[in-house]
């Protein structure tokens, strides 16, 4: 299972990279170790949704499970989140991303985490 993960770096400026999760074989299944959560959002947004550089409000898991949008950071990289795509959204400081709706109406799931999760141990 592929993350994409957003992520401000030493230049202040937003990046993207993937990250796998780290799973193990079971009778359900691949299933990774459980991760404790703060909050969860439910947010719906149109197909013309567009939000201009911002930051992520919190370190949070976005979990978009119908329509699409198209995320840019500052080098011009993009990804397309589609029907069960997963982001963590980490740049709560730095030059933010941009969020555009591709197809709508978008319905995503944020899971905020704790400060003490840290993504990068997956790598």
């Amino acid at each position: 299972m592929i993350i994409h993960r957003i992520y401000t770096g030493d230049d202040n400026e937003s990046h993207l990279e993937t990250i796998e999760v780290p799973m193990e074989a079971s009778e359900l299944g691949h299933v990774s170790k459980m991760e404790g959560a703060t909050g969860v959002i439910f947010r719906e947004t149109p197909a013309d949704f567009f939000l201009d550089y911002h930051n992520a409000p919190a370190r949070q898991f976005v979990v978009n499970m119908g329509g699409q949008t198209e995320i840019e950071v500052a080098d011009g990289s993009k990804v397309t989140i589609g029907d069960g795509d997963i982001i963590f959204a980490e740049d709560v400081t730095g030059h933010g991303h941009i969020s555009r709706g591709l197809t709508g109406p978008r319905h995503s799931l944020f899971i905020v985490m704790p400060d003490s999760f840290d993504i990068t141990r997956w790598k």
